[in-house]
């Protein structure tokens, strides 16, 4: 009933729109907007959805499956209450691909809100922000989901990034002649998003800087996938992440199964991470580095599942990620990506070595056809998977974007 409420709420505002602005004022990519008569209320509703298709094929054994998935159904409302300075963002997740898991500690519950943000600019160039919104961690995931040159994110940010999280944000911005920094801090609960559970344990302390000797890239294109813009002059940014997670439970910190002990308590140990990353554009072509460390810097590196029958371990390990891009006048883009996987080995409980992941190499050709930015586009990817202790595998990712 509470998608329906939603949807309720969508035509209201879009009859409204349409009432007061003439519907040939709605432009694709730039959503439905309404401000309040005395300007102290401004709303823009977004919403899109991705439908991906998926195939795999086992390079030993012939065989092959796949599936056809709404890989992201989003609804979004971002603007500003009482004045311009004081800004949120709202939006939720509705297909069951993007929602996570129904664990305890989110009530058993789908984990549909993804931000939920206050945003207050309360001095140039500094905002303070609270609720629940993307940490500072790398640079990929940063990148919104819709602003991707390939139909997913890497291997890379799917183990090693630190996703969402409930806190408090100091973000700031300067300029020193042509260079320009950026830098964030945030202290977070440490669990990630929609946890119901009390924090008993730590918190998460992420610290972000950037930096960008060429000055800031047009149209905030250090943030988006492809070279939309086709930058006249060479635009780098350099950025790096530090994050500590003390006394998590969670496989990946804010990521994963929950770990208990042997007397069905929380697991608590504590986990680094490093982020390097950069993104160098110029008249069409991108390129863009990653590499992420993820440590166990106290505590035990196993746990059980929440009933007890299943060993889990702590996430660690490091991963590289390299992405070239080019993209033609006509708005069609060719990407390759190569990203290398390395979990570390860990001493089970019975004394043996063993990986927590098989480690793995992964090599993507890409497709991407841009009809309206990101907000209207074809995407397509092949993948090839070369696993060290498992069969080899080619997957196919074909996916459209559509928005508003």
């Amino acid at each position: 009933m509470k998608i329906v409420y939603i949807w309720q709420i969508i035509a209201t505002l879009i009859l409204y729109h349409v009432q007061a602005y003439g519907q040939n004022e709605i432009e694709l990519g730039n959503g439905i907007n309404y401000m309040s008569s005395d300007s102290s209320f401004f709303v823009r509703f977004n919403s899109r959805f991705q439908t991906q298709y998926m195939g795999r094929f086992n390079l030993k054994t012939n065989s092959y499956q796949d599936q056809f998935t709404i890989r992201r159904f989003r609804l979004k409302a971002t603007g500003y209450v009482y004045k311009p300075q004081l800004q949120y963002k709202m939006e939720l997740a509705l297909s069951n691909r993007d929602q996570g898991d129904f664990f305890a500690e989110h009530n058993y519950a789908a984990s549909i809100v993804l931000d939920a943000v206050l945003k207050w600019n309360f001095h140039p160039n500094w905002s303070l922000w609270i609720g629940q919104a993307k940490l500072p961690g790398n640079r990929e995931r940063l990148f919104s989901s819709k602003s991707l040159s390939l139909p997913d994110r890497s291997v890379l940010n799917s183990r090693y990034n630190i996703d969402r999280d409930k806190g408090i944000w100091v973000r700031h911005y300067h300029e020193l002649g042509t260079l320009a920094l950026r830098e964030i801090f945030s202290i977070t609960s440490g669990e990630g998003r929609n946890i119901t559970s009390d924090n008993s344990s730590g918190y998460d302390y992420t610290f972000r800087i950037e930096v960008m000797p060429f000055g800031l890239f047009t149209n905030k294109g250090d943030y988006f996938g492809a070279d939309l813009i086709h930058e006249k002059t060479p635009k780098l940014s350099i950025g790096t992440t530090y994050d500590h997670n003390f006394g998590t439970n969670r496989q990946r910190g804010q990521l994963g199964f929950f770990l208990f002990n042997d007397q069905g308590d929380p697991q608590r140990s504590d986990l680094a991470t490093i982020f390097v990353d950069a993104i160098f554009k110029y008249i069409g072509g991108t390129i863009h580095y990653e590499y992420a460390n993820k440590r166990l810097t106290n505590g035990d590196y196993f746990g059980y599942s929440s009933n007890g029958q299943t060993i889990l371990y702590f996430y660690t390990g490091f991963a590289h990620n390299i992405h070239f891009s080019y993209l033609l006048t006509n708005k069609l883009s060719f990407e390759f990506r190569s990203t290398f996987n390395r979990p570390n080995q860990v001493t089970s409980i019975d004394g043996a070595k063993i990986h927590i992941e098989h480690p793995e190499n992964r090599y993507e050709f890409g497709l991407s056809k841009y009809f309206v930015e990101h907000t209207l586009k074809i995407q397509g990817s092949t993948i090839y998977r070369n696993r060290w202790a498992t069969d080899d595998e080619l997957i196919v990712l074909l996916q459209m974007e559509i928005g508003f």
